[in-house]
């Protein structure tokens, strides 16, 4: 065990009363046990209670704070059993980790549970009836329905909920530390995890990153012994998880997670220390889940004598027993607060039966899915408005990596809060030098260089948001999005529909072919987003749209990711007004007026086919769709209502690329318009391959011309 595991509680009597939340210890200096203390096991202590300083009121506030979740559990399982209620992850036997952690934090503290922690949920204030129309469906629940048993936050109570992948909260959790100690506020987060979610790479990249950047963040471990019916002897060979914090340099703690007191107090103290000296903490709690994974999964993997051996640990139990014996608890005293608490849920839960299901409303459930623009921050004008009120706009040749940086550099100075991340993005500029001198302007702390973890810092990115800041993540490749598809498809995406909280990030995306760069850094994968409700997609093709676009993406508080066109960054220039202005999302661009056919197209496919229309001197419309999400369903059909014929282009493979769900819009809404088929070109469906005649070949351009006379011709 680690040295910091063995200190006393110096905490003066606390005055707290049975309804009240206790107020944590004051930061005092760290201190060894004496040697006497120091030989206690952690099983010695799960059953020795030290009361310290603390005061009657605080003790049996406490008391009430840990039966009270156990009492809800009671009435779940009986729920369940009696077919009421569906589903539930019981947390009998681990209350005192969730209680004690809960209790430690400040109220402007976040923590982040999992789905044994109802004791947070009800220690942070959480009403029970809202509680349970969550977990019943209802429209009155923190989801409207939308969500399940504890996959849900509430802003108002600091409290961010998981979702099934079960690791990804950490790296939010390293965020929300982040923008603490970037604000200078001195406050510790608390995130949990299980055993067994410690074998995922989120733990990991969380760890480590917190480490480098040195975030207050307490990882709290609740070491069961289980995940689900796999038995920690299959799950990893160290002896205990304060061995691994060895490997990330932090410090570590074991203690008696059965024990509230044992469990107050240490992370008390550690949480006034990593607010005094920010720093992340791995805090390993030894317990036991007395039941299931959840009820319909049975505990016969589970030898029976662990049961007994644990039953005797039993958290609220056993402290309920020591606060008789030492005269602070009577057994009347103790019959009035169950009864009072059962009383109170079987009022909440008469009620909460009572409200009526959720009723599907398509607008309503669409509509819920994007944050709106915030009320509060003043968009930036188009370059068409800031003409219209008079302004000069001084236009000059840049090229798009120019257009990219100078939209970045000024989204920098209009947002204060905007944190940059990314694989050597700092002094280094970037693989491409869009940040290059950011860090003199703006910064190490806003411009930050990321180990090589995707996930962790897309987490991070994330927990700015939660805390109101903005990010922007840039993957050095498109291609290497695929490290952190979880947070950015189950997270970002969904979590303005779970429960109303934006995700106000950027992730730039360096993406295409025509370099030689081979299968791992060309990919052009925009369509792994597009299909994703709750994500913008974003796909400049010219330097004044990257720039315009680019800093519509920072006024927008939803996720958007933004691809640039690697070929073009240095290969194209155009006109791009000097001052900030801002280009709609979902408006597409007539590049050309024609009558002959319509190409609809994006990014490197514009410059093709205006190419293709200079070759050919056909009369060709080309509409460029700068974004797939929003799309301008109405620019492009009113182009195919014109022409009669539509030619649909883009560098994605052929199959499921976005020219699939373009033809099926104009098949659905323009048939009858239609003088030929719609025709698709795009690249082969194959990786794309490095040798450059095998890429020239893969990519469309090639097979453009020819495909565009067969249409005229029809």
């Amino acid at each position: 065990m680690a040295p910091s595991a063995f200190f006393d509680q110096q905490c003066p009597a606390n005055n707290a009363v049975p309804d009240e939340r206790p107020t944590p210890c004051a930061p005092i200096p760290l201190r060894r046990r004496t040697a006497t203390m120091s030989l206690l096991t952690t099983e010695d202590r799960q059953l020795r209670y030290e009361r310290g300083m603390h005061s009657d009121a605080f003790l049996l506030s406490t008391y009430e704070k840990l039966v009270f979740p156990r009492i809800i559990e009671e009435k779940m399982l009986s729920l369940l059993r009696q077919g009421k209620i569906s589903k539930w992850f019981s947390g009998i036997g681990q209350e005192a980790i969730s209680v004690g952690a809960a209790m430690v934090l400040h109220e402007e503290e976040y923590i982040l549970p999992m789905h044994r922690n109802l004791g947070v949920f009800t220690t942070r204030g959480m009403p029970f009836q809202k509680l349970f129309a969550q977990w019943q469906g209802k429209a009155t629940g923190y989801s409207k329905g939308r969500e399940r048993s504890f996959h849900f936050g509430s802003q108002e109570h600091k409290v961010v909920g998981m979702i099934s992948h079960l690791g990804p909260q950490l790296g939010i959790a390293d965020g929300i530390a982040l923008a603490h100690k970037l604000k200078k506020e001195n406050r510790c987060t608390i995130v949990f995890t299980g055993d067994g979610a410690t074998s995922e790479g989120d733990f990991h990249e969380s760890v480590n990153v917190a480490a480098v950047w040195d975030l207050p963040v307490l990882f709290i471990i609740e070491n069961n012994g289980y995940g689900l019916s796999t038995p920690s002897s299959e799950q990893f060979r160290m002896k205990s998880f304060t061995d691994k914090a060895i490997g990330y340099g932090i410090e570590a703690v074991q203690i008696a997670g059965n024990n509230i007191l044992e469990v107050y107090n240490n992370l008390a103290k550690l949480a006034d220390s990593v607010r005094e000296n920010p720093r992340p903490i791995l805090v390993e709690c030894m317990t036991f889940r007395m039941r299931g994974h959840e009820e319909a999964s049975g505990t016969k993997y589970v030898p029976k004598e662990l049961f007994e051996t644990w039953g005797k640990k039993d958290p609220v139990m056993n402290y309920e027993t020591w606060l008789i014996s030492q005269g602070i608890l009577t057994v009347a005293k103790r019959d009035a607060i169950r009864a009072r608490l059962k009383d109170g849920i079987e009022d909440d839960l008469k009620h909460a039966f009572e409200e009526p299901e959720p009723v599907p409303v398509m607008e309503q459930e669409v509509g819920d899915v994007y944050a709106p623009m915030s009320a509060g921050h003043e968009p930036l004008a188009t370059s068409r408005e800031l003409e219209a009120q008079g302004s000069k706009l001084a236009a000059r040749e840049i090229r798009m990596i120019d257009a990219i940086q100078e939209g970045l550099r000024q989204s920098m100075e209009r947002h204060p809060e905007l944190v940059l991340m990314g694989q050597d993005i700092a002094e280094y500029g970037g693989a491409f030098k869009i940040t290059d001198g950011f860090v003199e302007q703006f910064g190490k702390d806003r411009v930050r260089n990321t180990p090589l973890c995707e996930s962790a810092i897309l987490g991070a990115s994330l927990g700015l948001s939660i805390k109101g800041m903005k990010a922007m993540m840039e993957m050095q490749f498109a291609d290497f999005v695929s490290e952190g598809i979880t947070q950015i498809c189950n997270n970002f995406a969904k979590m303005h529909y779970r429960w109303g909280q934006n995700a106000d990030v950027v992730v730039r995306m360096p993406t295409g072919a025509g370099v030689g760069a081979g299968p791992f850094h060309s990919q052009s994968n925009e369509m792994w987003f597009v299909k994703t409700p709750g994500l913008k997609v974003v796909y400049p093709s010219t330097p004044y749209d990257a720039k315009g676009l680019l800093m519509t993406a920072f006024d927008d508080p939803n996720p958007v990711m933004f691809f640039e066109h690697k070929a073009m960054y240095r290969s194209v220039s155009g006109p791009v007004p000097e001052q900030p202005y801002s280009i709609p999302f979902g408006k597409a661009n007539v590049v050309r007026e024609g009558a002959a056919m319509s190409i609809v197209t994006y990014g490197m496919g514009v410059h093709w086919a205006v190419d293709v229309r200079k070759e050919t001197g056909l009369d060709i419309e080309i509409i460029d769709l700068r974004t797939l999400v929003p799309l301008d369903v109405e620019t492009i059909l009113a182009s195919v209502k014109k022409t009669g014929k539509v030619l649909l282009l883009h560098e994605d493979t052929l199959t499921a690329g976005f020219g699939g769900e373009l033809a099926a819009i104009i098949a659905e809404h323009a048939f009858e318009h239609l003088d030929a088929p719609i025709v698709r070109v795009a690249s082969w469906d194959t990786p794309v391959p490095f040798a450059v005649p095998l890429e020239n070949g893969f990519l469309p351009k090639g097979r453009l011309r020819g495909a565009v006379e067969r249409l005229v011709g029809y």
